[in-house]
């Protein structure tokens, strides 16, 4: 019994003067890349960026959460996720008219399906085409993986 609690010691001692634990927890699971507060959910435009990829990386997007809107998002029928210039490349035609209270939060994913990496400085974000009746900002989280 002692031999095992030294050689788990020695074990645990090696690994810490390894820096074994020295790893970037995005670089090998699904993490949170990034968190937009006060993101205009009315106004159709540009491109809202909402993450862009560390220089050498590359970006897997898992989902997003869209969460906790200043007001009701009803009228909001057609949001877009995307690397892309119009965000058509990940999903798109998002209806968030369920969100009508500041406790909502919604999951969006790509159900399954084929997308394209989002590359080294690459930007991730949302385009409105058909937003909110009335002014609404919320949070927007974005999930996923870099390497």
């Amino acid at each position: 019994m002692k031999l095992k609690k030294i050689c788990l010691i020695t074990l645990i001692a090696i690994l810490f003067s390894c820096n074994a634990f020295a790893v970037d927890l995005k670089t090998v699971s699904c993490s949170l890349l990034s968190s937009t507060a006060l993101v205009d959910m009315k106004t159709a435009s540009t491109k809202r960026v909402l993450y862009t990829v560390p220089t050498g990386k590359t970006a897997i997007i898992m989902f997003v959460v869209v969460r906790s809107p200043s007001g009701s998002l009803s009228g909001g029928t057609s949001y877009a996720f995307g690397s892309s210039a119009t965000c058509n490349d990940w999903k798109t035609g998002v209806s968030l008219t369920a969100m009508t209270a500041t406790t909502d939060a919604i999951v969006i994913d790509p159900n399954n399906a084929k997308f394209t990496h989002t590359v080294a400085a690459g930007t991730f974000g949302m385009y409105i085409t058909t937003g909110a009746t009335n002014a609404a900002t919320a949070t927007i989280d974005v999930f996923g993986e870099i390497f």
